[in-house]
């Protein structure tokens, strides 16, 4: 097997002596050879079983020969937007163009085009008459079956229609992309492929389709929101890899979408092998001229440890792409990862991340999942840790000893966040203690997102006193340790449940921390979340309860802005806000109060509290924010 980037023209595969791919992988990211990047983890995995692929990375959808460039493939076409949603890449959440993309070279935006997929897959219809097309990735996964668009602000069809792909392969697809190369290999026409699980495909007649749950109409979903919610958590009910069933979506009588059952979770083997693939570990050498590619800066020397997540926040993704049930390397797959990245020469001795979608799980969150999948009805962390938990740091404590005691390795961090609350679970401090100690980088970024428990219990977050249990522990570990460490903590804003007043009860919170974040992040209705169904609905799906959600733009901006209170640009939104609010007693001279009355007010920031900016200009470390009033 050939040790070098995989073919991006036909010069590249006649140096490999090939006449034909058998797959040709087309991309809305630059390729990137690296297990960060979903192309490259297919792309070596099929390689690795003998089948020949070249890459097509950001082709110029305007022209129909960009697609044409590595030839007919023998077996299909691989589709994929990229590591992320093509949509969430190019706009905020106020849909304003985004200025740069960290997957293109140079970070230049507009190498993509808006909803990639769907893009893609019609350029090369539009070529290939014939040849199968199975499209991939987050982009096609989450909007497998019928979905609200925030874009477009409709609901919108199964990208399996609009795009004319043949397949689906939704969520991490190791399994089921092998299963689909080995049976068109076969000879077997890719309309018969209906069999794997992972897989989504559509039909025009019921016959063959067994042991299924049919989801209303699409025609029905359209005109009856209610009806959309109610379909959507059967969807999120039927996530698990052991009890899920498989789904059939109709459209209008004529055309039927079918959703097989989730693939089974890798191994502990199965993920070793997968992060041994022969990767070369970095961008293409011809992005070079151009700056490289930003995105690997943020993964070069860091480790994945784990997949899935059993968190279940409501705003996350997650359950329907990479599942409830965590999937983890063992010890040996990651010491021989991470010596490999000591040997890099711009290696500075330190390791940026130890994690995944959530650093501190390991393992299942109990043994029954291994066998029987996550409960359908039940969560394990919310809205009380279940008593099944195995809530256990020793495996990641031992682990994270063994990274540390590596030649070369100077410091070892945490960053791709850490579950406070499964933290607490364990009875054991000793993972608490090891974070403070060596895993830190002087600030520990948490995110309890909010401070008012209706709005946590929409998000599937733990309860505010939890959060603040964690923070006083927290604190008390870095005393004894004689460490000077804060808590930066994420919060979000307009997230469905949230009204003027739980707004402000959380500005208030803010005043007496006497702290300001920089970053807030306004709730973002990304495809195939529970939070996207209430924001579309204004249902909570899983208890079809009515949910006040604040989508008008105006609204959003007050929200947004009472978090941000003591930023002068923010004052007549703050004011509307409190007026709105009833709270005009928030209007003041007091200390309680969180702005001064009209023409009275400073203009300098922080002037209402006498609070500093909670980093400033020179980027000073953030004071200990949680030490004011016990916290």
């Amino acid at each position: 097997m050939t040790h070098d980037y995989l073919p991006i023209s036909r010069q590249d595969m006649e140096k490999r002596g090939w006449e034909q791919c058998d797959f040709v992988y087309v991309t809305g990211d630059a390729y990137v050879d690296h297990p960060s990047f979903g192309t490259a983890i297919i792309s070596r995995l099929l390689e690795a079983h003998g089948y020949k692929v070249g890459i097509i990375a950001q082709p110029d959808w305007k022209n129909k020969e960009s697609i044409q460039s590595l030839g007919r493939p023998r077996l299909g076409f691989l589709v994929s937007a990229g590591n992320m949603d093509s949509m969430v890449n190019h706009y905020s959440v106020s849909k304003k163009r985004r200025r740069e993309d960290a997957y293109t070279p140079g970070g230049v935006m507009g190498k993509r085009p808006d909803y990639a997929v769907v893009v893609y897959c019609n350029l090369i219809r539009s070529v290939y008459k014939d040849v199968p097309i199975i499209a991939g990735g987050i982009e096609a996964s989450l909007r497998r079956l019928a979905h609200y668009d925030y874009w477009f602000n409709r609901l919108k069809r199964s990208i399996l229609l609009d795009s004319q792909a043949d397949l689906i392969s939704y969520g991490m697809g190791e399994h089921s992309i092998v299963e689909i190369a080995d049976a068109l290999n076969s000879g077997l026409d890719v309309k018969d492929i209906t069999f794997i699980d992972g897989t989504v495909y559509k039909t025009r007649q019921l016959e063959s389709v067994y042991d299924y749950k049919l989801l209303p109409d699409y025609k029905e979903l359209v005109s009856d929101k209610k009806r959309y919610a109610e379909s959507f958590f059967v969807q999120y009910s039927n996530t698990d890899p052991f009890s899920g069933k498989r789904l059939v979506e109709p459209y209008e009588g004529k055309v039927f979408v079918v959703q097989n059952p989730p693939s089974k979770p890798l191994s502990q083997q199965e993920m070793d092998d997968v992060y041994a693939l022969s990767y070369m570990r970095s961008y293409h050498p011809s992005y070079e001229a151009f700056g490289g590619v930003p995105a690997i800066r943020e993964i070069k020397f860091s480790l994945i440890s784990n997949r899935g997540c059993f968190g279940a926040c409501s705003f996350c993704a997650l359950t329907f792409h990479q599942g409830r049930i965590i999937q983890a390397r063992s010890h040996e797959s990651l010491l021989r990862e991470a010596e490999t990245l000591t040997k890099e020469p711009d290696f500075k001795g330190y390791i940026h991340d130890v994690g995944g979608p959530t650093a501190n799980f390991r393992f299942p969150a109990c043994e029954k999942q291994l066998t029987k999948g996550a409960c359908p009805s039940k969560q394990c962390l919310f809205p009380e840790p279940c008593r099944n938990l195995r809530a256990d740091h020793s495996d990641y404590v031992a682990l994270l000893k063994k990274l540390r005691s590596i030649p070369k390795v100077k410091k070892v961090f945490i960053r791709s966040g850490i579950r406070f609350d499964y933290l607490l679970a364990d009875t054991s401090r000793k993972f608490l203690k090891e974070l403070c100690e060596y895993h830190v980088s002087g600030q520990l970024k948490v995110a309890p997102e909010h401070v008012s428990d209706a709005v946590l219990a929409r998000m599937g977050k733990p309860k505010n006193a939890v959060y603040r249990r964690f923070v006083k522990e927290y604190n008390e570990m870095n005393t004894r340790l004689g460490k000077e460490q804060y808590l930066v903590p994420y919060l979000m804003s307009s997230h469905p449940g949230s009204t003027m007043k739980e707004a402000v009860e959380l500005a208030e919170y803010l005043r007496d921390l006497g702290y300001m974040p920089e970053q807030v992040q306004d709730f973002y209705p990304t495809p195939s979340t529970i939070s996207t169904c209430m924001y579309y609905t204004g249902y909570d799906c899983r208890t079809m309860e009515k949910v006040y959600v604040p989508v008008n733009p105006h609204e959003k901006a007050m929200q947004r802005a009472l978090i941000q209170y003591r930023d002068p640009k923010n004052y007549d939104l703050v004011v509307e806000a409190l007026r709105i609010a009833g709270r005009t007693d928030l209007i003041g001279f007091d200390k309680k109060c969180l702005v001064r009355p009209s023409g009275r007010r400073r203009k300098e920031n922080g002037a209402n509290t006498g609070a500093k900016p909670a980093v400033s200009k020179k980027k000073k470390p953030i004071r200990n924010i949680h030490k004011k009033k016990g916290r």
